[in-house]
C-alpha cells in the first residue's frame, strides 16, 4: 500500500509541475515579445512530454498489477523459496538460481502471457529492471490481444 501512496504523491507532484510549466509557457506566449513567444512555445513541449510519460507509467503499473492479481487468483505466481534481505528484496544469488526455470518456461510457451509475466518477476528479482519491464510489457500486450480475440 505504501508503494501506491508513493506513486500517488509523485503523480500529484508531477501534475503540479506540468501545470506550473504550462502556466509559465502561456504567460510567455502571450507576452508578445519574440523571445518570450519562442521560449513559451518551447516550454509547451515539456508539459506534453511529462504528461505522456506520467500517463504511460501509470497505465503500465495499473495493467501490471491487474495481471499480477489475475495470476494470484489462478495460483500461478512464482512460489520459490528464496532468502530475503532486510529490505524485503530477494537475495541476488537465490534469484539467479531460480531464473533459468522461468526462462525455460517462456522458451517452451512463447505465446503464454503468464510465462512472460513470471519471467518479468524473475528478471526484477535478479536486479535487471530493464528486462523485467520489457517482459511484463510483453505479457500485458499478449493479455490484451487475447482479451480482444
Amino acid at each position: 500500500m505504501s508503494a501506491r501512496i508513493g506513486v500517488a504523491v509523485m503523480a500529484v507532484l508531477l501534475g503540479l509541475y506540468i501545470v506550473f510549466v504550462a502556466q509559465r509557457a502561456w504567460l510567455l506566449l502571450v507576452s508578445g515579445q519574440p523571445v518570450g513567444v519562442v521560449m513559451g512555445a518551447a516550454l509547451i513541449v515539456l508539459p506534453v512530454i511529462a504528461a505522456w510519460a506520467l500517463w504511460r507509467e501509470l497505465m503500465f503499473g495499473i495493467r501490471a498489477e491487474q495481471l499480477g492479481r489475475e495470476l494470484e487468483k489462478e495460483g500461478a505466481l512464482p512460489d520459490d523459496e528464496v532468502a530475503l534481505r532486510p529490505s524485503g528484496r530477494v537475495q541476488r544469488a537465490d534469484a539467479d538460481a531460480a531464473f533459468p526455470a522461468y526462462r525455460a518456461d517462456v522458451e517452451a510457451h512463447p505465446d503464454d502471457w503468464r510465462a512472460w509475466y513470471r519471467l518479468g518477476i524473475a528478471y526484477d528479482a535478479a536486479g535487471d529492471r530493464r528486462r523485467a519491464r520489457e517482459a511484463i510489457r510483453k505479457a500485458i500486450s499478449m493479455h490484451r490481444a487475447a482479451a480482444r480475440a
